[in-house]
């Protein structure tokens, strides 16, 4: 780095590559120790190519980039595995009765944040009768669940190990489980850091992170009413790639995509709290010009017990596409109303696509503002299955509250298309102005007849409040979509606001709306729809009837689906150009005089057999290929 450079750092002469490698040393550019030592010199531009190993620290970066194209730039050097952890590793178990052992830690580990005193908690959060702290105790890598009491610990273990911990001031005292292993010689670890990267400021803008494994942090609850600080999180900015990295372990959530905190964190509940909280954000900075714009794509984000990926506000005109979630919030210690694979508030101008998200409570739930936004070409499927229901409290659970699909009170316009929803439950529907073209369709409906908060509708691609307004039921339309077995579309009968459904397709006792203009209703055709795992990946197995081939249409396009009525707005892409749903679940081509129902183009035979996942698409085949570069097995 040149001497004009450092007294310029905002002005790009010259990027650097910087390199860090576990033999490197601090003070040395070539090559850095520890990331976090790169990170306080790069400049926009730059490169922090970090080689194979284990990093141990949190990566706070004082400083982004200035645009797209002089962004710093975070990187695992290609071919190689790099893993940046928020633990570290314990040694000195002292044995007790059975297969428990303790550990005495000084506190001195933990700096000013003791994952093993703090509590989880905050705005929507329920404890469910018992404490859970952001800590955790891993063997070989795989966590153990925190137990209620001591007593459990010093039983015998069952399937799942525990751990207990006590803090006072000077040292921590962990209690834990280990079935027929000596935690001395095998790798045991505890969570330190709340998070692995995570800038310290908002306004840290134009990073990318590629291709790392981050893991293993004391994550706090993140509610949409706070500051949301993940296991990675962009915290209040703009521009952010995150791209090819595993990501897991986290006490709440992988990404965050959230606000900045301040003196109302966790003391605005409510719909009257939140709407304080979006008129706080506006004077805070909340606008196209200022914040969102990331890309969260082609990332494996697993074992997290709140959300997999979490936004509340900082999402804006962003994009979510190719990862796949699964194992979230499985273990049930807590609950709360902030869980699900993608939980996003303001999904305004929005893209999730191709995603595979499964053995979550919910899939993907968009809640407030999703005007602008659009769900199209994912996958779900086992989410809430009963190989998860584990937990001491899943016998408390409400009935119903776990979906594919979860839409809450925003008034459009969404589209929705081209997924495959597999689950025993598919949609909970409480939202105006969606648009439902080309899906499948295999779970139990909920349409919400009316939810009187008043949330907000906006300008057009903007954050600029236009009005507040109830949320009654309609405004809803479906085009060309496969409905079986559970589906009943019933709960629309009574709809305060027009319905349009036309030209669906009912199998298998799937029951239409007294709104359906045109339905294909074949009650005996079972299509036994079936997700077969093979060496190459996940394909759906479907039998095929022949009359579904005939029953066909024009294409979907905005024009068709006209305005959102409540805020009187098109259905268009985020740039302002109409929508033409003229591609399928794969990016195949449909023609204008033959779309067939559901999220597949071409069908043939009997019997289909699709590989669903991964997908294989002219845009991400290459990314499809980096993931696998960089991924490893889940324990």
């Amino acid at each position: 780095m040149t001497a004009l450079a450092i007294l310029l750092p905002t002005t790009v002469l010259h990027a650097t590559e910087y390199h860090v490698s576990i033999s490197g040393l601090d003070g040395k550019a070539t090559p850095f120790k520890t990331i976090s030592a790169a990170a306080q010199i790069a400049q926009p531009g730059d490169i922090i190519t970090v080689h194979e190993g284990v990093y141990r620290e949190r990566i706070d970066p004082p400083r982004g980039g200035t645009s797209p194209k002089e962004r710093i730039v975070y990187q695992a050097a290609p071919g190689e595995h790099v893993v940046i952890k928020g633990s570290e590793v314990v040694k000195g178990w002292e044995k007790m009765d059975g297969e428990t052992w303790k550990a005495t830690i000084p506190n001195n580990l933990f700096g000013k944040f003791n994952p093993y005193r703090a509590l989880i908690g905050g705005d929507w959060f329920d404890r469910n009768k018992r404490d859970t702290h952001p800590g955790a105790v891993y063997l070989n890598g795989h966590w153990l669940t925190e137990a209620k009491s001591l007593d459990d610990v010093l039983k015998p273990a069952g399937e799942h190990p525990l751990w207990f911990a006590k803090a006072n001031d000077q040292n921590t005292t962990i209690w834990a489980q280990f079935k027929g292993v000596d935690p001395n010689q095998d790798v045991v670890e505890i969570n330190v850091r709340q998070s692995v990267f995570y800038p310290e400021k908002p306004g840290v803008n134009y990073i990318t992170v590629r291709g790392f494994t981050l893991e293993q942090a004391a994550t706090p609850w993140a509610p949409p009413t706070a500051e949301q600080i993940g296991l990675i999180g962009t915290h209040w900015s703009k521009g952010w790639v995150i791209e090819n990295n595993v990501i897991r372990y986290s006490a709440c959530v992988g990404v965050t995509l959230g606000k900045y905190g301040d003196e109302w964190d966790n003391r605005a509940p409510g719909a009257e709290g939140y709407v304080g909280t979006i008129n706080r954000a506006l004077a805070n900075g909340w606008s196209k010009q200022n914040i969102g714009h990331h890309v969260v794509r082609n990332n494996h984000i697993y074992h997290c017990e709140q959300a997999g990926i979490v936004g509340s506000l900082g999402a804006v005109f962003s994009t979510i596409d190719g990862n796949d979630i699964h194992d979230i919030h499985v273990r049930r210690l807590y609950s709360g109303c902030e869980m699900a694979g993608i939980k996003i508030h303001a999904s305004i101008d929005v893209i999730n696509s191709n995603n595979h998200i499964y053995r979550t409570n919910r899939g993907i739930w968009l809640d407030w503002m999703t005007q602008g936004a659009r769900i199209t070409g994912n996958l779900l499927h086992d989410n809430a299955t009963e190989e998860i229901q584990w937990a001491q409290n899943w016998e408390a659970r409400v009935p119903g509250g776990e979906q594919d699909l979860f839409i809450e009170v925003n008034h459009g316009p969404l589209l929705v298309d081209n997924n495959i929803f597999l689950s025993a439950y598919s949609l909970n529907n409480r939202s105006q102005g969606v648009a439902f073209v080309n899906n499948l369709f295999a779970g139990a409906f909920r349409i919400v007849s009316h939810d009187a908060r008043l949330t907000p509708f906006f300008k057009p691609h903007s954050t600029e409040i236009v009005k507040l307004h109830d949320n009654p039921c309609g405004d809803n339309q479906y085009y060309y979509n496969i409905f079986a077995s559970r589906c009943d579309l019933s709960g629309y009968d009574t709809a305060r606001l027009p319905v349009h459904m036309n030209d669906n397709v009912f199998l298998n006792g799937a029951k239409p709306s007294k709104h359906e203009a045109k339905p294909l209703v074949q009650s005996a055709i079972d299509p036994e729809l079936k997700l077969v795992k093979r060496p190459d990946g996940i394909y759906l197995q479907m039998k095929f009837d022949r009359t579904l081939a005939d029953h066909t249409g024009a294409l979907v396009t905005s024009e068709m689906l006209g305005k959102a009525i409540i805020p009187n707005v098109p259905y268009e892409q985020p740039d302002g150009t109409p929508n033409r749903i003229d591609t399928d679940y794969f990016g195949k081509k449909r023609t204008s005089e033959n779309s067939a129902p559901g999220p597949f183009a071409n069908q043939s035979g009997e019997t289909i057999h699709h590989k669903v996942w991964p997908k294989k698409t002219p845009a991400n085949e290459m990314q499809n290929k980096e993931l696998k570069a960089t991924a490893d097995t889940a324990p």
